[in-house]
This record gives structure tokens, sequence and C-alpha cells, in this order.
């Protein structure tokens, strides 16, 4: 007699793999029943040895302290010494013509004292109809009839020194005695005691304070 056949048990199979939505490659599935043992530790590889920070600084100088800047340089102030000069005016005469013959040097006229402060000094003699009244202003009793409104200027230089700049005046500005008047708008450098000559009488003295 016949027995009916077995059913065959069912084999079993792999799952199928599945594909990554997001494109071709494979997505293993792990073994069923199993987990993959975890992978060593891994030691970190040795670093170099840290040490703490120092700021370079100059010797003696303490670390986080700014520098601090060196001072200014301080240099001497110059003064104008103000006063009618009598050898300048008799050269003056001698040089002038007829027109001169009525000028008279000032019987009294105290000496003024100016610090030169600032960039530029004017001098000159005060205009009566604007009221322009230059730094050094000539037109204080005894007037000086000779110097011109807008008569010469000193400038102060880059070292601290002083030059002087003839504003195209009419009579001219001379230096320490010359005859011959320097050039309009040209700036002549000063010494110590340099002698600025101005008008009939006038000499403008530099010296440091």
């Amino acid at each position: 007699m016949n027995r009916p056949a077995e059913p065959l048990a069912p084999q079993s199979h792999p799952p199928a793999p599945a594909f990554d939505d997001a494109g071709d490659d494979w997505l293993l599935s792990p073994p069923s029943g199993r987990q993959a043992p975890p992978p060593p530790p891994v030691a970190p590889p040795p670093s170099a040895p840290q040490y703490p920070y120092e700021p370079h600084t100059a010797e003696g100088v303490p670390s986080g302290v700014p520098p601090q800047a060196a001072p200014p340089v301080q240099t001497a102030g110059w003064v104008a010494v103000i006063a009618p000069d009598r050898e300048y005016f008799m050269a003056m005469m001698n040089r002038s013509g007829p027109e001169a013959a009525g000028l008279n040097l000032p019987a009294y006229s105290p000496e003024l004292r100016l610090p030169l402060a600032g960039h530029q000094v004017t001098v000159g003699r005060r205009r009566h109809s604007t009221g322009e009244s230059p730094d050094i202003d000539l037109s204080r009793p005894p007037e000086d009839p000779g110097v011109s409104h807008q008569h010469a200027m000193f400038v102060q230089q880059p070292d601290g020194s002083w030059a002087v700049v003839d504003q195209d005046s009419t009579n001219g500005t001379t230096i320490n005695g010359s005859e011959d008047p320097i050039q309009p708008y040209v700036p002549v450098p000063l010494s110590e005691g340099d002698r600025v000559h101005v008008g009939a009488w006038t000499t403008i003295t530099l010296h440091r304070g």
C-alpha cells in the first residue's frame, strides 16, 4: 500500500537583499541570531606634550603690560623781543630819499616780549577800517609808519625753530643789518639771536625762552 508522500519541509533561504532607496548601494542585513562583536577599543595616538603659552616679551617687561610710548620731545619755547633800533633806523634813513625826512625815532618805547605760539605768527599793523589785527601789531604807540598791514610772518619749522617770510611788504624785510631785503614769500630760517628788521625802526629779535 502506497503511503501518501509526506510534504517536504520548506527549505530556508536567506532573505533577499534590499536596495537603498537613495541609490544603488546594497544594504546588508546582519547574520540572524548573532551580533557582531564590538570592535576593540583603539588607543588614541600619542599627542605632543602641551606647555603653557608664554608670550614673548621684552626683557624686564612683565607679560600682559602694554608697552608705553616714549614721551614727546619737549622743545624750548621762542620769544620775540620787539623794540626800536637806532642803528637800523639810521641805516634806513641813509638809504631812503627825501620822503623819509619827516621820520623821527621815538624818544621812548618800552621793549615788548611776545612768545611765539602756534605754527604762524603774523607781523603788521592793524587795519582800522576792518579791525583786522596781526599777532604782532606794530600800530600800537609809537606806531611804526613803515610797516605794512600784512608785512611779514614767522613760520614754525618741523624741528621747532622758526623762519621769517616777507608778505610782499612795501618797504621789505631785512635780517641782521643786511641792506638787501629778503625775497617775498620765501621762508628764511632763523637762529637764536637773529634780528628781523621791519618798517622804519622796528627790530624783532628771536630768543629761546
